[in-house]
């Protein structure tokens, strides 16, 4: 029998039963549940709204159900119409009165607010880690690769040298930003919705502020209409996942180009490409191409979010059931895509030698040979219109700026002198490019530095709260 049938005349009809049901997704939640269940229970007794010896068998019996639970001794009743009304049918045909006293001076509109906060602070602290940790691996390659020199791009379009170390720093500051988003969602959903009742509250001597205490929560929601209608920090959360999945789906983007036979500026581990049923020679960057059609399923993810919660009247409403499935899947593909990319980045093979041959073509040091003249007094749009000049004859005569001699330098601008050739050296170009932030591998040292400092300062906090 339905918690709720006491208003009724006839049962159900199975197909609302079906429709209306949410055990087969909200029942993740189980350990939330009794979590939120145990310390409501407490703060009932300690109130004095139910007996100690109510109160102690309740949670004697939780735990016990949460034990069973999770060692796969108690199986969840897929015709139960929730996880709430699952615990609690349990936990009252095991105890009796006791199990109904449990839901005194609560509502399930409160109570899955409750349950979902605790929920996805639980998974942001996994989603959080697995970024610290591809954060640290970009550190590390980048250590190692600071000299290393690429082309970098515009238009996709070789356009000035930089290197393999500056260009991984690159992800690092947007992932660095990405657990920035993240905390700050964390920080505004750690607010306490339990107590809010149905929508208004309740006539029971509540503590709510015991139970925050009590749930790790910084404090109450002030308003109990809001406390069971508010699903912004779904939406902050699944924001906070897309914008993480488009820095993911970015940088697949570029792995698939670089591990391509066009550009061949990486290999991926044989543990991490798939192969043809047809074509014997083919290594696929599948990861990679998976990454990027996730993103657009958690994009869809944030829509409905944003979509369903647009024409809500408060309080809560039925609709509210549809932000589970989306912020769920939000969080599992994001969980997987970067349990998955963080192995791939760190076993791949860096093909130094090709990035520096196609660093050497595309005349990406066009640029610095402009600002050569600009440092002998030549105003910087006569010597970038000679430099063009030059590039368009170096590609008539199939030369580079490397290779084009001295006297048809000589022949566009008096101001060039034999130094030109170490002033357009690539190696030399990268290293002079010094101003905060650059290629230079001095700076991109400063940026390695700066990002590890940023996780050494965290992985400090987390050992100091732990």
């Amino acid at each position: 029998m339905k918690l709720w049938a006491g208003r009724f005349s006839k049962e159900a009809d199975e197909r609302l039963n079906d429709f209306n049901s949410s055990i087969r997704f909200d029942s993740r939640m189980y350990e939330q549940d009794i979590k939120g269940s145990m310390a409501h229970a407490q703060m009932l007794a300690a109130q004095g709204i139910i007996s100690a010896q109510d109160a102690a068998q309740i949670t004697d019996g939780l735990a016990q159900i949460y034990e069973e639970l999770k060692s796969g001794r108690l199986e969840i009743d897929p015709e139960a119409e929730d996880i709430h009304m699952f615990v609690e049918q349990v936990l009252t045909a095991r105890i009796g009165d006791a199990g109904k006293r449990l839901h005194t001076a609560r509502s399930r509109n409160d109570q899955v607010a409750l349950d979902l906060r605790l929920y996805l602070r639980d998974e942001l602290k996994e989603v959080r880690a697995l970024l610290l940790a591809l954060i640290r691996t970009f550190a590390e390659k980048a250590a190692a690769h600071t000299e290393t020199v690429m082309p970098g791009y515009t238009h996709l379009q070789r356009a000035q040298p930089i290197t393999f170390a500056h260009h991984l720093m690159a992800y690092a500051s947007m992932f660095v930003r990405d657990v920035g988003r993240l905390d700050d969602a964390s920080r505004r959903m750690n607010q306490l919705p339990l107590g809010s009742g149905a929508l208004a509250g309740t006539t029971y001597p509540i503590n709510r502020q015991l139970v925050a205490q009590k749930l790790g929560f910084d404090g109450v929601m002030s308003n109990s209409l809001d406390g069971v209608s508010d699903r912004d920090y779904c939406i902050e959360i699944a924001s906070a996942i897309a914008t993480i999945m488009m820095h993911l789906s970015r940088l697949s983007e570029e792995v698939v180009a670089w591990c391509s036979w066009e550009f061949k500026f990486i290999e991926l581990d044989d543990a991490f490409a798939t192969g043809s049923s047809i074509m014997p020679q083919k290594k696929n960057p599948d990861i990679c191409e998976l990454v990027r059609g996730k993103t657009g399923r958690v994009y869809g993810d944030l829509i409905s979010l944003l979509t369903m919660l647009k024409g809500l009247p408060l309080a809560y409403n039925k609709d509210m059931q549809e932000d589970k499935e989306a912020i769920f899947d939000a969080v599992d593909t994001v969980k997987a895509c970067l349990a998955t990319v963080l192995p791939m980045i760190d076993t791949m093979t860096i093909l130094k030698e090709n990035m520096r041959a196609a660093a050497a073509k595309g005349f990406i040091n066009a640029t610095d040979c402009a600002d050569y003249l600009t440092k002998k007094g030549v105003p910087f749009r006569d010597a970038y219109k000679c430099t063009g000049a030059l590039v368009a004859q170096c590609i008539s005569r199939g030369l580079t700026l490397e290779t084009l001699p001295l006297a048809d330098y000589q022949a566009a601008h008096p101001a060039f002198e034999a130094d030109v050739f170490e002033a357009i050296n690539l190696e030399t170009c990268v290293c002079g490019r010094i101003s905060e932030g650059g290629p230079a591998p001095c700076e991109v040292e400063k940026q390695i530095a700066s990002i590890r400092a940023f996780l050494d300062a965290l992985e400090a906090l987390r050992i100091h709260d732990s």
